[in-house]
Parts: structure tokens; sequence; C-alpha cells
């Protein structure tokens, strides 16, 4: 039987995946072409970043899914650990890179490597932490949780969903996902076709 929290948590994957490589592909293009990338949609894209994978999505695994699955198996629970600290390192990495594009943005092309590079390692890093996810806790999860954990999780994920999976976003958000689809590159999947 199909989960909506293991539904979930791979939509919401799926998106932070998609705008990690928007951001990379956008440097790629600006790199090569040799101009300044658009510094509103790179801000943009950081804030989702903090806002949603690490603020929300993140806190609903430590919080909820991890929890149960410590209590149910004691299978992975050295990958669970490593994985609640990734998750407090995103955060950290997160106000580093946020920190990184403003020494672009205002002093420009000499710190354009540097920004680069933490992308990199940004995507890097998040690329393979959700990997371990995919490949080892969800099935776990798929195996160890009851019907009852699953039923919790279910009420508790459908609660505050991201936006970039195509649910509707909360109030206060409303306004920020316009201004991101407005001003994200249509070729990078957001924004509307010039």
């Amino acid at each position: 039987m199909a989960h909506r929290t293991l539904t979930i948590i791979r939509e919401e994957h799926a998106a932070l995946a998609a705008v990690l490589k928007s951001i990379v592909l956008l440097l790629q293009q600006h790199r090569r072409q040799r101009t300044l990338p658009d510094f509103r949609a790179l801000r943009a894209l950081i804030f989702y970043l903090d806002e949603f994978p690490e603020k929300k999505h993140h806190r609903k695994e430590s919080q909820l899914l991890f929890p149960k699955l410590r209590a149910r198996t004691p299978l992975s629970r050295d990958v669970l650990d490593r994985l609640d600290a990734e998750h407090d390192l995103g955060e950290r990495l997160i106000g580093e890179l946020g920190r990184d594009l403003l020494a672009f943005e205002m002093i420009g092309e000499p710190r354009r490597e540097a920004f680069e590079q933490a992308a990199q390692r940004y995507y890097d890093f998040y690329m393979a932490h959700m990997r371990v996810e995919e490949e080892h806790i969800l099935p776990l999860a798929e195996r160890s949780l009851t019907e009852d954990d699953w039923r919790r999780l279910d009420e508790e994920f459908v609660q505050n969903r991201d936006p970039m999976t195509g649910h509707a976003p909360d109030v206060d958000y409303r306004a920020f996902f316009s201004h991101l689809v407005d001003i994200v590159p249509a070729p990078l999947g957001f924004g509307t076709a010039a």
C-alpha cells in the first residue's frame, strides 16, 4: 500500500532536487556566457531552500518519521543519527551559501568561483543526503512501521506541503511563489517563457 507520507517525501525531494539543479544550471549558463547571474533569482531560490526543505521538510522527517523508525527497529539508527546531524548541518550550510551569494553580488567577479563552489557543494551534499533517505530509510519505514504509525504520519505530513510540489502555498507564501515563478528563467522550469 502506498502511504501518503512517502509520496509527500518523494515529491518534496524531487522539488528540492529541481531547485538545486536550477541553481547549478543557472550558474553554468552565466559562466559560459561570461555574464553575472540574476541575483534576485538566486536569492529567491536560496530563500526557498531555507524556508521549505530546511525549516519544514527536514523537521517533518527528524521530528515525526525518524522517531517512529527508532521506536520500531534498531536497524539504521546510526544512519538516522547521521541524517539528523545532516539536517542540522544543512541549516548552517544554507546560511553560508546565502552569505557567499551576497559576497558575489556585492563584490562581483572575484567572488564568483567561491559562490559557484559553495553551490556545487550544497548540491552534492543534499543529493547524497536524499539518496540515503530514499534508498535506505524509506524502504525501512515501509517494512517496519505499522498502519497506525502511517495514519498518524500521513495526518501530520499533509499539514504543510511544499508549494513546489504543485500544492497551493499557505497565504503567507503566495506572493513569494508568484514572485519566484516570475523571476526564475523558464528554461530552468519555473518561470514563464520569454
